[in-house]
């Protein structure tokens, strides 16, 4: 079996992970480097083994989430389909076993908002990790944080925790509402909140947001 420790080495796919991030750093977006492949890839693999998944399913949720946003070295528009395609080639010419490609291929081609879906459990541990990951670190230019809203929301979140527990998924965020009000987070990531809550449901568990103490979801 190819592993994720495999995955991590191979040196292919850390020059996609980097260019991909370069062409959004260029484009203004935040982080979206090992960093971020990293807490995703670690968050999935938490979800699932909270949940009592096989280490197989586990594994695989790792892979998804290192791997998720290769496609945005193709362009940011259709980036979870293009990312699939270049998962699925890496994958095939590692030899890896075909019912795991289909899982994880699967599970990068429905990561997005725009046309994303929970079709299987490894897709929806990396849907509600990718969605997640809202941190103060991200942000790569601190002054553009005034002026671009997204920068704005992630530069508030002073603390970001996302743990399971009593049958729920629960992403529990401190945000300093001096740099950004609440009300801000929910323009932007309120479609994203939607799709973690339905990601839940596909693992038969619930999903709830807090935000400063205060339960909003």
């Amino acid at each position: 079996m190819i592993t994720f420790e495999d995955i991590k080495k191979n040196e292919e796919i850390k020059t996609y992970i980097t260019q991909a991030d370069n062409s959004l750093m260029s484009l203004g977006y935040t982080e979206h480097s090992f960093a971020h492949a990293t807490k995703v890839s670690d968050d999935a693999a938490y979800i699932l083994k909270s949940l009592n998944f096989s280490e197989h399913d586990i594994e695989l949720a790792r892979i998804a989430g290192y791997m998720h946003d290769i496609g945005n070295l193709v362009n940011r528009v259709d980036h979870s389909q293009s990312g699939a395609i270049m998962a699925f080639k890496i994958l095939n010419d590692l030899q890896m076993n075909p019912k795991d490609i289909a899982l994880i291929v699967s599970a990068i081609g429905n990561h997005d908002e725009g046309s994303g879906v929970a079709v299987n459990h490894i897709a929806a541990a990396l849907i509600i990790a990718d969605k997640s990951d809202v941190r103060r670190s991200r942000v790569r230019n601190v002054d553009d944080a005034k002026n671009d809203i997204h920068d704005r929301v992630n530069y508030s979140v002073k603390t970001s925790k996302l743990t399971v527990r009593d049958k729920n998924i629960i992403l529990s965020l401190k945000i300093d509402t001096e740099i950004s009000p609440v009300l801000e987070y929910f323009e932007i990531f309120l479609n994203r909140m939607k799709m973690c809550k339905n990601a839940a449901r596909k693992l038969n568990i619930g999903f709830k947001l807090f935000i400063n103490d205060q339960q909003l979801m």
